[in-house]
């Protein structure tokens, strides 16, 4: 989805993943451990991929040694990678602190004229889906980083995003044991999101969204106790960053206290929206999640009665 402009529209999909291609990794926030990232790079190899690893993505910044290198050269291999016509998929190898540090130096014109390319992050990588989705209209996937544990160690994890890469037709329906509906109804929109502290830390910066005219927005986070998850989506109820939202979709809330205390929120602050919200369909940070693709049209279906709760997207998220 996009404001302004373009208006509430799908975005446009790169084309799907096949054995040969090549694909970048690359590390926009935290330092990379070493011995995950060959890992992980072995499991692309076995996916019939040819990664090829960004100069930078081993740096550690000699000052602050929470990101991956200096802003300057995390942007440069993101830019790199995204600009070279011989990579076909970009992978972010972790998530942690640092990528909206380096956004706005990323050559957003260089990446449009380059076109769509498969990505794939979550967690800090939140700003970097909406800024694909804002200043360049490009449909992202929020899912498993190449040097992480939900990677490397979380079978169901790993194979749904590879089925979204490889074979998308069988992963259109997203939907989890434990989903519910918190609040019934039936919403069509284009998804966006992704760790909903990385969208109120947005507000107000260049290009931030400001509304959500036709989206569907899906959204998790961990570590954030409930008092400041309170703070967080009044933040964004607050700023107009809301407006109108079709439906809401909650993934898994890690480390955020006593679940039924972080339900609690999400009635109060997204229940007077008076659109449909679904709890626990499980993607985000906890064990099993599904890969959610960013920018494509999608049904979410929440049953008053009770029944399965689905999230199904209406075109595959790659071409």
């Amino acid at each position: 989805m996009t404001e302004g402009p373009h208006g509430a529209t799908p975005l446009a999909r790169p084309p799907r993943l096949r054995p040969g291609m090549r694909a970048a990794v690359v590390a926009p926030s935290g330092p990379v451990p070493a011995d995950r990232l060959e890992e992980g790079l072995g499991v692309l190899r076995g996916w019939g991929l040819e990664p090829v690893v960004m100069p930078h993505v081993r740096d550690v910044h000699p000052e602050l040694d929470y990101l991956a290198g200096s802003d300057a050269d995390r942007a440069a291999d993101l830019r790199a990678a995204w600009c070279d016509p011989s990579v076909d998929a970009v992978f972010c190898a972790r998530g942690g602190y640092g990528a909206h540090r380096m956004v706005d130096l990323l050559d957003w014109a260089a990446i449009r004229a380059a076109g769509p390319k498969v990505f794939v992050g979550y967690s800090d990588i939140t700003a970097l889906h909406e800024a694909f989705a804002l200043r360049a209209g490009f449909a992202t996937l929020h899912g498993p980083m190449v040097a992480t544990e939900g990677f490397l160690k979380d079978a169901p994890a790993r194979e749904h995003l590879r089925a979204t890469l490889f074979e998308l037709e069988t992963v259109l329906t997203l939907e989890s044991p434990t989903a519910a509906a918190l609040v019934p109804g039936r919403a069509r929109g284009i998804l966006y999101g992704g760790c909903v502290s990385l969208l109120a830390a947005a507000i107000g910066t260049p290009h931030a969204r400001t509304g959500a005219r036709g989206g569907l927005l899906a959204v998790e986070d961990t570590g954030e106790e409930p008092y400041r998850l309170d703070g967080i989506l009044t933040r964004l109820l607050r700023s107009g960053a809301l407006a109108g939202l079709s439906g809401v979709v909650c993934g898994s809330w890690q480390e955020c206290g006593p679940y039924e205390k972080v339900r609690a929120v999400l009635a109060d602050r997204f229940g007077p929206l008076g659109i449909p919200v679904v709890e626990e369909l499980g993607f985000g940070h906890g064990p099993a999640s599904p890969t959610v693709p960013l920018g494509v049209p999608a049904v979410l279906n929440a049953p008053a009665d009770g029944g399965r709760c689905t999230l199904t997207v209406e075109v595959p998220a790659l071409l």
